[in-house]
């Protein structure tokens, strides 16, 4: 089932998040559901808040981002084919490695993007939808993806490390966000 994306200005996406035991309700469809939502909205993930739940818990797939990559970019970062994963109650051990810029977007935040420095790796630990604890440490555009959305899980968005000039810009596109001034292909909801 689709769920609709919370947008920009909603308070869930400033929550920190909380862990989840392993009879949480309903996990399994939850998490069905959230592959489903990621896919029809053409994201490359999406963490729990952005559907209107404070919970640790986010998926991602950059394999994507590889299939569609030009043939002279497939080179361009170490972690191809990158993966499909889910990831329940993230905590990062370590980052690690040079920043390096991005242009990112987001599901919640649509039609801006922006660059953002992110380090290079990410060491954390996690459970998958066994609830199979893993420790495992990730790089290039997969390490992107899993920051950007381990950021949503702690309350922060990837505006938040645009320089405060390029902010106060955006400014106006994101109130017409909050507002629901904004024409996407996908279902948005607006909470204040």
């Amino acid at each position: 089932m689709f769920l609709p994306i919370v947008a920009y200005g909603a308070p869930i996406l400033r929550k920190v998040c909380t862990d989840i035991p392993s009879d949480h309700p309903g996990l399994s469809k939850l998490i069905e559901d959230m592959w489903e939502t990621m896919y029809e909205s053409n994201g490359v993930g999406l963490a729990a808040p952005q559907i209107n739940r404070d919970i640790r818990l986010f998926v991602m797939d950059s394999i994507q981002i590889f299939e569609n990559l030009e043939e002279d970019e497939l080179d361009l970062y170490p972690d191809g084919p990158g993966i499909k994963q889910v990831f329940i109650n993230a905590h990062i051990e370590s980052l690690d490695g040079e920043e390096w810029a991005y242009n990112e977007g987001c599901l919640s935040i649509p039609k801006i993007r922006e660059d953002v420095y992110r380090a290079e790796s990410v060491t954390l630990t996690y459970l998958d939808e066994n609830f199979e604890e893993h420790t495992s440490t990730f790089n290039g555009i997969t390490a992107r993806v899993i920051l950007h959305e381990y950021d949503h899980i702690e309350g922060k968005l990837f505006i938040d490390y645009i320089k405060p000039l390029r902010k106060k810009l955006l400014q106006g596109k994101l109130n017409d966000i909050n507002k629901g001034k904004i024409k996407v292909d996908y279902k948005m909801i607006f909470l204040k």
